[in-house]
């Protein structure tokens, strides 16, 4: 019974941010005629103002959401942000924005997740084949360390990723709050929409934090795993 509610508890932690998270950003995801350009034309403007023209500003492929890309030095929203003249739109993309400004300023905790993720690719990659190799070579070999090989194999595929999203937290925070919320206090928006502003920027951190929950509720099942 313990196991249960402990479970219902882990689901809603999980799973309710992401479903406020759509809620919230549903909800202020209708047009405003006062708004005087779109989330596109709003991150150009933002770049140019800082400096950062050398920035692109696309649409983001279809399965993508609205992100930065570091690599390519773009920032790339959804066709309903890159479009639209909603709140959600706008914020939005200042947010991206955001990332490009923390790039463009060295701020360390966004370098350090940038080359986070690179490790992390490589290491997945590692790690599943190792995760798929340990059955065989057990079976071949009779090897007693291939327990500890599971281990390795689990700590290189869901450890990496534990920690890249542990880093993302404040990466993501100091973009909404550190970057875009004060260029956005600055005439960009309306005094009464800053609060709903807020909402949605928050709304957004919480995303990364239920994929924290997730991630660390998947390592800690492997870890079970491997002592058994």
């Amino acid at each position: 019974m313990q196991f249960v509610l402990l479970l219902i508890v882990l689901v809603l932690l999980i799973l309710g941010p992401q479903w406020w998270v759509r809620s919230v950003l549903t909800r202020y995801s209708k047009e405003e005629q006062d708004f005087p350009g779109t989330g596109g034309e709003l991150a150009k403007h933002l770049l140019k103002r800082l400096s950062l023209e050398h920035i692109k500003v696309e649409t983001a492929p279809e399965g993508q959401g609205d992100h930065y890309d570091p690599v390519n030095a773009c920032v790339r929203l959804t066709q309903q942000n890159i479009e639209s003249r909603s709140l959600t739109a706008i914020v939005t993309a200042t947010h991206e924005v955001g990332h490009a400004i923390q790039d463009a300023a060295g701020y360390t905790p966004f370098r350090w997740r940038v080359r986070l993720v690179r490790v992390a690719q490589v290491a997945e990659r590692l790690g599943s084949f190792l995760l798929f190799a340990v059955p065989v070579l057990t079976l071949i070999t009779r090897a007693p360390g291939a327990g500890v090989i599971m281990f390795l194999a689990a700590a290189c595929t869901l450890g990496l990723g534990l920690l890249v999203q542990l880093m993302t937290l404040p990466v993501e925070w100091d973009a909404s709050f550190g970057r875009a919320m004060p260029l956005l206090e600055k005439g960009y928006l309306e005094p009464a929409q800053l609060p709903a502003a807020r909402r949605i920027l928050r709304a957004c951190a919480l995303t990364y934090l239920a994929s924290s929950l997730a991630s660390l509720l998947n390592f800690w099942r492997w870890m079970r795993l491997v002592k058994h």
